[in-house]
């Protein structure tokens, strides 16, 4: 009886447990419904089309652009070996010291000699022969060598085309046999921070040496006010100088120029000149022999040491405050004055002075341009013509010029001279007044060598003209032609004090 009534007890509430299971049921269909929904609805959201997953780079790939890279650009890399004849004299010990004896004894007159030897880099940029390297990897050689990578490492003599020591660039040629490996100069201005770079060289003599980093800043100021450096974490040592930068198209964007370490050694910052001034040195360079860059003879402080209170002092809201004009210079003549504020050169507001700068040294030697500038708080305006850099500010460049070799109707006689100014003449014990042209470098068996110029002698005549200035020599110098005579009148500095003197001889070439 108790087994029938729990039957009929569980008959009764069938329909309880049928309706909970059909509930059930409705619940779980409505989830299900639900979740599929918000599934299609996710798929149907704005996704970006041709979104692509992230994928790390492959070393293999980036070790095989370096690769490629290396292997274009090595060939067309060059050694560089220097040696220079420096004099010097041991003064006797019952001589007084003589400061500036010892210094015109030590360079110029001395029957004491040892050869200097110094290595570095450069990159061939011509396929007949021009070479892209640093001012100071060659100045003052006596003899330029250059190795070539590969083709049993074949050397060559170069001859030094011409140099510009306010960006510390050179380009020397060599006369090979063939057409020679170059490489293209990229656009440095593209370049980023964060671009991968290769620095190839020769760094303690090692040729070929090829090493890898990026771009760590791009701007940086160097020594000289024309110098404006891409920073890199390549590695650069002692005789990396004057070797390209290059990037992974395989374009030369910089020349290797200094290094940041308080040992001598690499650190993890270098520095390379772009190529964007580097092409323009090298194509003055190639074209006159020099760099010439124009000036107007005003000085002032750089951007970052402007003080925006003396601006505001001079109603101005930006600009250049001139701090000094050169008497006698194209600034003073145009009327400016020290105090003036330059704010505009012809459409160019001027906010830093690398604006002023840049605009005025491109601009050709002659030229005028359009200056606006505060005064007194009143707005001004004048134009004012460009003379050559080097005339204006003789103080701050040495005025040394090398002698192009195969310029036109010229004959070369194998000088460096330097025009003597007051404080040249001051330095080597001469009357302020004097005049002429120094002798800072002989070639050896050149046709000055031969007559026996010595360096630290002063020309006075050239085939008995006064001669004061470089062009002045230069343009004698183009009359010249093989079998001409050719007459110097020097001085010459000796134990007694400064001697005049002739020296002569017939070109034979």
């Amino acid at each position: 009886m108790a087994s029938l009534s729990w039957f009929r007890r569980f008959q009764a509430r069938g329909w309880e447990m049928r309706l909970g299971v059909l509930g059930a049921l409705a619940v779980g269909v409505m989830l299900g419904t639900l979740i599929s929904n918000g599934v299609r609805a996710a798929r149907e959201l704005d996704i970006p089309s041709g979104a692509a997953p992230l994928a790390v780079a492959s070393p293999a790939e980036l070790s095989a652009t370096f690769r490629e890279v290396a292997r274009r650009v090595e060939p067309a890399v060059v050694n560089i070996s220097t040696e220079a004849v420096v004099s010097s004299r041991r003064r006797s010990p019952e001589e007084a010291p003589d400061p500036f004896r010892d210094f015109f004894d030590r360079f110029f007159d001395s029957p004491e000699e040892f050869t200097e030897r110094s290595l570095g880099s450069g990159v061939i940029v011509d396929p007949s022969g021009y070479i892209l390297t640093n001012y100071h990897v060659v100045e003052s050689a006596d003899k330029v060598r250059v190795r070539l990578n590969g083709n049993g490492n074949k050397e060559y003599i170069a001859k030094v085309v011409g140099f510009d020591q306010e960006t510390d660039l050179a380009v020397i040629k060599i006369d090979a046999d063939r057409p020679l490996t170059a490489v293209p100069l990229g656009n440095s201005d593209e370049a980023e921070v964060g671009d991968w770079v290769l620095a190839i060289g020769s760094p303690f003599g090692l040729d070929a040496t090829v090493t890898a980093g990026i771009i760590s800043y791009k701007g940086r100021p160097g020594m000289q006010q024309f110098q404006r450096f891409i920073q890199t974490d390549a590695a650069i040592n002692r005789g990396n100088s004057g070797g390209p930068l290059v990037n992974l198209a395989g374009q030369v964007i910089g020349i290797n120029t200094a290094i940041v370490s308080a040992g001598g050694v690499y650190a993890g910052v270098g520095f390379a000149l772009p190529s964007s001034i580097a092409v323009d040195v090298y194509n003055q360079i190639v074209r006159q022999g020099r760099v010439v860059r124009g000036s107007i003879g005003i000085t002032f402080r750089a951007a970052t040491s402007q003080n925006e209170a003396i601006l505001r002092s001079m109603g101005a809201e930006h600009g250049i405050v001139v701090e000094d004009v050169v008497p006698g210079g194209p600034a003073d003549k145009a009327g400016l004055r020290r105090g003036d504020v330059i704010t505009k050169i012809e459409d160019l507001a001027v906010e830093t002075g690398d604006d002023l700068v840049t605009k005025i040294a491109s601009t050709p030697v002659g030229q005028q341009l359009r200056i606006a500038f505060m005064r007194d708080r009143k707005p001004m305006e004048t134009r004012v013509g460009i003379e050559e850099r080097t005339r204006v500010f003789p103080q701050l460049v040495s005025g040394i010029e090398r002698e192009a070799p195969g310029e036109p109707g010229g004959a070369r006689l194998g000088l460096s001279l330097e025009e003597i100014n007051s404080a040249t003449a001051r330095r080597l014990g001469l009357e302020a007044d004097q005049t002429g042209l120094l002798v800072r470098d002989v070639e050896p068996s050149s046709f000055s060598d031969e007559i026996g110029l010595q360096r630290g002698d002063v020309i006075i005549e050239f085939n008995h003209r006064r001669v004061t200035t470089l062009s002045e020599f230069n343009a004698l110098q183009r009359a010249l032609s093989p079998g001409g005579d050719v007459v110097l009148w020097v001085q010459r500095r000796t134990r007694a004090g400064w001697t005049g003197l002739y020296l002569g001889g017939t070109l034979t070439e």
